[in-house]
């Protein structure tokens, strides 16, 4: 598989002041970084994929600031569709980052509607609109209240769209494409995994997750022709999620460590910081833990499994392992706990699994 990654100006910098040639070749440097934007304008990442089903992890945290996971958000690319799973702070810098413009974002599908989940939304919308040359606004699927969280940004974004209008004009940025538009489905009654889009071999069906009191909120399964995966979004430990997952090639499940959180809410007590306290009691009963999102992949049938929405952060590479502790004594199948960047790729008409972090 091949990905093309984009070069930062940065590292360029860094390449020639190593070879001590940095002083007087401006135009040499001004030169590559020409070069640089052309191959990247010219790029295209989603054609060079083989037919399939891939997904990046453009936000493999929580809400809590980690140097190397952002908030939730997962690119979902089936053939040419390319779709995007929730999007946490940070998503478009992500998704850039990894060779893949926010502009290629056709529509995005909201698991809830937490902030960390859709914070990035405007950013999504606005570089989509005003570098994508797309006819229409942005669709953002989810369950009822997608429009009021469509509506909201909509509101807050509406001078910054007149301004790049009245700068760019409406060849480039023309009102009518400008911002989001709302695609509300009934929340999934238990049991039940309604298709909520369609296209050719592709469907997304939705169906209930357990995040009390949060509600509604949703999972996600994704089907292209012989490939297909699961998305948790927020919950905790959900025999329907198990059910309606059954079989697919990669779970993407959410994990909070009680055992790490435990250590913060200790230490909440110490400080007297009666806020934090509370907060990481709470937070408890409305997440799975490592070994629950183990055990719930084990039960679906799943090949494999990607944790994200990884609470707490985890500075420390220790901490990676103490996280993941007693993960593979109840899943047989390989496990990956995702980074910003973690790249999952399921060639159709194959077994494999090719799953890339940085």
């Amino acid at each position: 598989m091949k990905r093309r990654i984009s070069f930062p100006l940065a590292a360029i910098l860094l390449t020639l002041l190593a070879l001590g040639i940095f002083a007087g070749c401006s135009n040499q440097l001004l030169s590559l970084m020409g070069r640089q934007v052309e191959d990247n304008l010219r790029a295209d990442p989603v054609g060079e994929l083989p037919d399939g089903l891939h997904v990046l992890v453009c936000g493999a945290g929580g809400p809590l600031p980690a140097a190397n996971r952002s908030p939730a958000c997962l690119l979902v690319i089936a053939g040419e569709t390319v779709m995007l799973f929730d999007s946490g702070g940070g998503a478009s810098r992500n998704m850039a980052l990894s060779g893949f413009a926010p502009p290629l974002v056709e529509r995005v599908f909201l698991t809830h509607f937490h902030s960390d989940h859709i914070d990035g939304l405007g950013e999504i919308a606005t570089l989509r609109w005003a570098a994508g040359g797309w006819p229409e606004p942005l669709t953002v699927h989810g369950p009822q209240g997608v429009g009021d969280i469509v509506h909201g940004f909509n509101l807050a974004y509406r001078q910054d769209q007149t301004y790049r209008t009245a700068h760019h004009g409406p060849q480039v940025t023309p009102p009518a494409s400008a911002g989001l538009s709302a695609s509300a489905f009934a929340p999934p009654a238990e049991g039940n995994a309604p298709v909520v889009f369609e296209r050719g071999d592709l469907r997304v069906r939705a169906f209930a997750v357990d995040h009390e009191p949060v509600s509604p909120a949703v999972g996600y399964r994704i089907d292209y022709k012989d490939r297909s995966i699961a998305i948790s979004g927020d919950t905790a430990k959900s025999d329907n999620l198990i059910a309606l997952a059954e079989g697919v090639d990669v779970l993407f499940h959410e994990a909070l460590s009680k055992v790490l959180v435990g250590v913060m809410n200790e230490a909440a007590k110490r400080a007297g910081d009666a806020t934090m306290e509370k907060i990481t009691l709470d937070i408890l009963d409305y997440h799975a833990s490592p070994v629950e999102a183990a055990e719930s992949a084990e039960a679906a049938g799943a090949e494999a499994l990607v944790v994200y929405h990884v609470v707490p952060p985890l500075p420390l590479a220790p901490l990676e392992s103490l996280f993941g502790e007693g993960m593979d004594e109840v899943y047989e199948g390989s496990i990956e706990i995702a980074v910003d960047g973690t790249f999952v790729s399921l060639p159709a008409g194959t077994n494999e699994i090719e799953i890339e972090s940085p």
